[in-house]
């Protein structure tokens, strides 16, 4: 096997142990989004397109409702583009750094979720591995076991009956559980002080239903104007 080739490869093996906490947050997920698709009339291959083009957990549940009342193209496209437009944010945090990874970065910044940005700012790869094969194969893994859930769940919810209320707080463990993680890692903590401090003030002003966009400019805005601080 060509030396290329093998480096890949263990780039995949080294990556795939780091995701294994988002296979099982993205499998279930994808799965409740699955069995809701299925009741609203729509099939596995729908599941199967939306999980790849749209790839959004929120985005994807309201698709559902959007489709179920009949609600017009254009106004699902606006809609669905309003939510996923905190994804801009994430994908300018990590430009620089894609930019190194060749075609690769067009599919690093399609695919870039909160976990895997999560994911790509706490995870390295061992000394020997390509780190851009590496950060690819975060993305990619965990794009592959949103697909594998959607689809899974359009099919079990084909035949079977069963009540996905609830089961929304797995995604909100998942985030819980890499943040201690990054909190325990990381020496400078104001960052993560600012968000949160950023989040509960936009919370508390827009309310539950519109604070995420506004509490990501907000960080934005912060962290810019304490750059060189956080910096020296």
């Amino acid at each position: 096997m060509p030396k290329n080739a093998l480096n890949v490869l263990w780039a995949l093996k080294d990556a795939f142990p780091h995701t294994i906490p988002i296979l099982l947050g993205y499998v279930f997920m994808g799965m409740v989004f699955g069995i809701l698709l299925q009741k609203a009339g729509y099939g596995a291959l729908w599941a199967f397109v939306m999980a790849i083009v749209i790839y959004g957990g929120t985005t994807q549940f309201i698709a559902v409702g959007l489709m179920a009342s009949g609600a017009g193209l254009w106004e699902s496209f606006v809609l669905v583009s309003m939510i996923n437009a905190r994804q801009i944010f994430y994908s300018i945090s990590m430009l620089e750094r894609f930019k190194q990874m060749g075609k690769k970065s067009y599919y690093m910044i399609y695919s870039l979720t909160d976990e895997t940005l999560a994911l790509l700012n706490l995870k390295s790869p061992k000394p020997h591995i390509d780190k851009h094969w590496f950060d690819f194969f975060i993305a990619l893994l965990n794009h592959s076991y949103w697909i594998i859930g959607c689809t899974l769940g359009a099919i079990v919810g084909s035949f079977a009956d069963f009540e996905p209320k609830g089961l929304d707080f797995v995604m909100s463990a998942i985030f819980v559980v890499i943040f201690i993680e990054q909190w325990r890692n990381k020496t400078m903590r104001t960052p993560a002080l600012i968000g949160i401090l950023v989040s509960l003030v936009c919370l508390y002003i827009f309310k539950a239903e519109h604070f995420l966009l506004p509490a990501l400019v907000g960080i934005c805005i912060v962290l810019t104007l304490r750059r060189k601080s956080l910096e020296s």
